[in-house]
């Protein structure tokens, strides 16, 4: 193909001089649009080292021919996540039943829940409907904080669910007293602000140190971080390190604590006298294993593949990494209405009383 040349204006006024460099091989990386400054001298890969004030999403890569089908089965999850964890939210508000520690720890997981798929699956529409796949910098280090960071308060709140039900089964005696409002709710501002604190330097770290990037366009369906990091032109050494070690932290301890629980809980229903008891007893935290395993076996998945699958095409990679933001907030209204009495019979009586001929 022929030359493409980029310039850069330098001075002030009406006068200036005009610098042109001309590249070999044209890409859509080195179709910049308006806003970027352009270095002439800086090269890696053949790219242009350039400041964005934008990026392009690609969506699903290799699959664009079919991201409209895809819009189908993406948007009416994401109808059915917000309309399932927002009734949620509103049969716990009015039933009073429903005023427990499991509860309230059940809102904070719908919250969640609906932020984490807003954060991304409108632009992900957006981009299947219409092909609007830029964003603007300021709004893609928004969108990668409130991904991880929301990802990283969920996993918090399994990690206090299992410690309810834990003693709910070892302690019933003084589930009460040791779990109260006031201690549901240190635990809740406990999870968001470590949420915060851990995942706050990400994209500040991306904003102070990583100003020259190869090509504007992100090979995701969002901002993730990895994702923005492997575009950088400059030592990304720092924020690979940091943003592995969290992930690592953040997943390992969890696990370990969250398992830690069942294990005390499962010897507690093994010391049961009768078979009835222990289903019982086992069925209370049924639905919390079920979102834990709704949670954790899609980023277990999408984490092997990504280090391991390295024959994997990479729609498969991004497919996953949608998933994991996707099914948990589909899936856990269904699981806890369905494991839920109280929930279950509020929901019916609601859908009963607006049946009803007036």
């Amino acid at each position: 193909m022929g030359e493409i040349c980029l310039g850069e204006k330098q001075g002030s006024g009406e006068a200036f001089q005009q610098k042109h460099v001309c590249v070999k091989k044209v890409t859509m990386a080195n179709l910049l649009p308006t806003g970027y400054i352009t270095f002439p001298n800086l090269f890696t890969s053949n790219n242009v080292c350039s400041v964005p004030t934008s990026f392009l999403l690609t969506g699903i890569p290799g699959l664009e021919s079919f991201h409209i089908w895809f819009s189908i089965p993406f948007g009416s999850m994401y109808l059915v996540a917000v309309l399932g964890n927002v009734t949620i939210l509103l049969v716990v508000r009015v039933e009073r039943s429903l005023h427990q520690p499991m509860d309230f720890f059940l809102c904070m997981l719908a919250i969640v829940d609906l932020v984490l798929s807003t954060s991304t699956m409108p632009k992900l529409l957006v981009i299947f409907w219409f092909g609007a796949c830029y964003i603007g910098l300021d709004a893609c280090l928004t969108q990668m904080f409130f991904v991880h960071c929301f990802a990283t308060i969920e996993s918090g709140i399994f990690l206090a669910m299992a410690f309810d039900c834990y003693v709910a089964i070892c302690d019933p005696l003084h589930h009460t007293s040791v779990l109260t409002h006031e201690v549901v709710g240190c635990l809740g501002l406990f999870v968001l602000l470590r949420g915060v604190l851990y995942i706050g330097p990400v994209p500040l770290m991306i904003h102070l140190r990583l100003s020259l990037y190869q090509t504007q366009i992100i090979a995701h369906s969002y901002c993730e971080h990895m994702a923005v990091v492997t575009l950088a032109c400059g030592d990304t050494t720092v924020n690979n390190l940091y943003g592995m070690g969290i992930g690592f932290l953040i997943l390992t301890l969890d696990s370990i604590a969250i398992t830690a629980s069942y294990v005390m809980i499962f010897r507690a229903v093994m010391g049961l006298e009768t078979p009835e008891a222990k289903l019982k007893t086992l069925g209370t935290c049924g639905s919390h294993i079920c979102a834990i395993l709704v949670f954790y076996i899609p980023i277990a998945v999408s984490s092997l593949t990504h280090r391991f699958g390295h024959h994997v095409p990479p729609h498969i990679h991004i497919l996953l990494a949608n998933f994991y933001l996707l099914i948990p907030p589909f899936l856990n209204p269904v699981v806890y209405a369905v494991h839920s009495k109280q929930i279950r019979e509020r929901l019916l009586h609601i859908v009963k009383a607006g049946a009803q001929p007036r």
